[in-house]
């Protein structure tokens, strides 16, 4: 059987708690490098500080996906009791992040808002794939793309709007702002109502439906039983794979240590190369010893075993999302002292420049949401994948364009850059989703879709361990050059995309 259309209206209910969920993420984007720099954070310390996001992805999207294939509730179906779980969670941490009193409760909050958020929206990609055809998900990304960029927009706006309305912008040393604190406020309300609305106007088909509307590639699946001695075999080459990584993960951190590089690097060391020789180990002992039949192997080894485009499509991702880390750590302290030649938060000229970054990340934000319905037709008259190239090129040149402005117009600053920025954003939130979700089985969808999330996490660890080093050591402290830096890779992503086989 097929899954019958759903009709515009029907997309538009499944969608809509994007638009709360993207508030939370664009809040966080736009003013925590801001709140950390308040509370007395350092230039070249800001990466460290947002290791705790991406990290929590990474455990946390591919675990609520794997949860999230096994559940059926009679009311709330499969993936909503986690959207409304997550949106509760998340409204709380957003009414307390801007009221932290210290550096470090702040870093420890974003580490909790985060992980909040990543509950709500590892599901909603999930949930194009269950409830739609496939000749209606690249409408059913582009549709959630939409929301993205219009709650991106207007959370990105917030503080500013609430200046003009009389809201202080500045406030005294160590103290956050009442313009982003009440901002915060608002998006917090915003994410419950929004994610409770999909959650109330949306249905979900039955794991007995599912199977009706997938049957082939369920049985393809089905038949994976494999023997005690594949598991055995398999996992020896984890063991042993395990073991040689941890061994460089030690030989790494010693060379850093024994050089007095930046403790950032310890995040791409002991963090990400540690931790993943570690889940190898402990797999593969599991596998060993014939204990197969538990969640933690089933993980490993399905992302061992990822569909061939998934595997082409993270290189893109890798690249695309090292760009947008760097542009959402940098552009703040990047605007307001390489155009500003301001580094005090208290001052005037810094609000004022840290208010127009706001602006920035507004407008390429309602420039995706403007092109999300144009890229489906782009793609159509050439491919997807030259689609992604076009509009990742255009994003990368935005980056770097940066850095050669001299006169912040609103033109000059606030639009001219983010064109190009926001239809690379509308790009990389639909168009790798739409090409990965055929390739993927009904029964896996919400695990694998996490699993895609290692590949934007993995590249914003990268990013928050040497961005740090490389703007202290090689740029002499000038955070512009990172937005070069980033400008680059999303270029590369784009090469890259040529290369999918969609």
């Amino acid at each position: 059987m097929k899954k019958p259309k759903l009709s515009f209206w029907q997309i538009w209910n499944m969608s809509f708690g994007f638009l709360g969920i993207q508030m939370g993420f664009a809040l966080q984007n736009a003013n925590v490098s801001r709140i950390f720099q308040t509370l007395g954070a350092e230039i070249d310390d800001i990466p460290i500080l947002w290791v705790a996001a991406p990290l929590t992805g990474l455990i946390v999207q591919p675990i609520i996906g794997y949860f999230s294939d096994r559940t059926w509730h009679s009311k709330l179906g499969r993936r909503r009791p986690y959207f409304l779980a997550g949106a509760i969670l998340a409204s709380l941490a957003l009414f307390v992040m801007p009221n932290s009193p210290y550096l470090w409760f702040a870093a420890g909050m974003l580490w909790i808002m985060d992980a909040s958020i990543n509950v709500s929206m590892e599901p909603f990609r999930a949930f194009v794939g269950d409830n739609l055809p496939d000749s209606q998900r690249t409408m059913g990304f582009a549709m959630q793309s939409f929301f993205i960029g219009i709650g991106a927009y207007v959370a990105s706006k917030l503080p500013l709007i609430l200046t003009q309305l009389g809201v202080a912008n500045t406030a005294a040393e160590g103290v956050i702002p009442d313009s982003v604190k009440y901002s915060f406020y608002i998006g917090g309300a915003v994410f419950f109502v929004a994610v409770l609305w999909t959650v109330l106007r949306s249905k979900e088909y039955s794991p007995e439906e599912m199977k009706q509307f997938d049957d082939a590639k369920q049985d393809e699946f089905e038949m994976e039983q494999r023997p005690q001695e594949w598991f055995s075999s398999n996992g020896q080459t984890q063991l042993r794979t395990g073991v040689l990584l941890l061994l460089l993960s030690l030989v790494l951190t010693y060379i850093i240590y024994h050089f007095g590089l930046k403790k950032d690097l310890y995040v791409l060391t002991l963090g990400l190369i540690g931790l993943g020789s570690v889940a190898l180990i402990i797999s593969g002992f599991f596998q060993k010893g014939g204990k197969t039949d538990n969640g933690f192997v089933t993980i490993m080894n399905d992302f061992q075993s990822m569909p061939k485009v998934m595997k082409q499509l993270a290189w893109v991702q890798f690249f695309s999302w090292f760009a947008l880390f760097s542009m959402w750590i940098y552009m703040t302290p990047a605007v307001t002292e390489h155009i500003y030649n301001a580094t005090d938060p208290t001052s005037e000229a810094y609000n004022n420049g840290a208010n127009q970054v706001g602006e920035m990340f507004a407008n390429y934000n309602i420039i995706a949401a403007l092109v999300a319905f144009l890229l489906p037709v782009l793609a159509k008259k050439t491919s997807r994948r030259f689609t992604h190239f076009l509009a990742l090129l255009v994003g990368g040149l935005g980056l770097i364009y940066i850095y050669f402005i001299q006169n912040p117009t609103t033109f000059n600053l606030e639009w001219l850059p983010m064109i190009g920025v926001g239809i690379a954003w509308a790009s990389i939130l639909s168009i790798p989703y739409a090409m990965l979700s055929g390739s993927l089985p009904a029964d896996k969808m919400g695990y694998f879709m996490g699993v895609f999330n290692f590949f934007i996490v993995i590249p914003q660890l990268v990013a928050a361990s040497i961005l740090g080093f490389m703007v202290s050591r090689f740029f002499g402290n000038e955070p512009v050059y990172a937005l070069i830096v980033g400008g680059a890779s999303m270029i590369l992503a784009g090469v890259l995309s040529l290369r999918v086989d969609d």
